[in-house]
């Protein structure tokens, strides 16, 4: 069965989809967007990620595509169409098609939706029983990280030099050394006194979903989260190193730059994570 995406109102072949030359998304980079994971046909945290698209939508003034509960429809039926059991989707909204010039057009241009979905795993087994290795590199991006832009570039310079390296992750370092987040996850570090710490919530990182949801089953289970800066060198001489993501969901980090981070294996605080956050999802399937 061929692949089908929602492009403007409309479900297509995916082969065929495609948007007008003049979407702002493509002059511009002029949107915003979203992945969902599915697991077991049903959409994780559906309800963060679609308040998280809005307050996207709001810091760009980009109007809304259309009511939560039509969206809540469309996304469900692509995962439908395209029979993802265990997957993710592809949500992104653009301020919409007109004559190319940098200020907003009128106000009656609507924005433009685009919806895939498609198969595919989390962390391999490789990664959750070995761990990953990092490598770091300046943090280039411009100042509103918290808004999921689809402009992209410096995630996809940084993500490309981890790829090249043959590291699964980027993390991103600022100009006083201290660690934001990685090319497509936010970064967790347990510290050489045992605390686990992840950066706290600013313009300067995404509040990610899957942080989010784990900072919850955290406070749940009575383990407390240190949300506040950590260097590059507390990470590299601390216990353990963790990234979390929608793709990767919670998967251990166990080498930064070359050094080797506790035993150089993942460690005790992941396991009780990672069995945290897959109760979560359990959980979010059954309600």
């Amino acid at each position: 069965m061929s692949r089908i995406a929602y492009v403007n109102g409309q479900y297509v072949p995916h082969n065929v989809a495609g948007v007008h030359i003049e979407d702002r998304g493509y002059q511009f980079a002029d949107g915003v967007y979203e992945v969902i994971a599915v697991r077991g046909g049903e959409l994780v945290d559906l309800e963060p990620h679609f308040d998280r698209l809005d307050r996207s939508l709001d810091a760009l003034q980009i109007a809304q595509p259309m009511v939560r509960g039509a969206l809540a429809v469309v996304v469900r039926q692509t995962v439908r169409r395209n029979l993802v059991r265990d997957g993710i989707v592809y949500m992104q909204v653009t301020r919409g098609v007109a004559p190319r010039a940098h200020p907003f057009p009128a106000n009656d241009t609507p924005p433009a939706l685009v919806v895939t979905a498609k198969t595919m795993s989390p962390s391999s087994a490789d990664i959750i029983e070995n761990g990953a290795r990092v490598i770091t590199m300046p943090d280039i991006r411009w100042g509103r990280c918290d808004i999921k832009s689809i402009s992209l570039l410096p995630n996809i310079l940084a993500k490309q030099g981890a790829v090249e390296t043959g590291a699964y992750e980027a993390w991103l370092v600022d100009e006083d050394g201290f660690v934001t987040e990685g090319s497509t996850s936010n970064a967790w570090i347990v510290n050489a006194d045992g605390a686990l710490v992840t950066r706290d919530l600013s313009k300067a990182i995404l509040d990610g979903i899957t942080r989010s949801a784990m900072l919850h089953a955290c406070a749940a289970d009575g383990i407390e989260v240190v949300q506040g800066g950590f260097t590059l060198d507390q990470a590299k001489s601390g216990r353990e190193a963790m990234i979390t993501s929608t793709t990767a969901f919670i998967a251990p980090v166990v080498e930064i730059d070359g050094t080797k981070i506790g035993d150089g294996r993942p460690g005790p605080v992941f396991r009780r994570l990672r069995a945290l956050y897959l109760a979560h999802l359990s959980a979010d399937r059954d309600r």
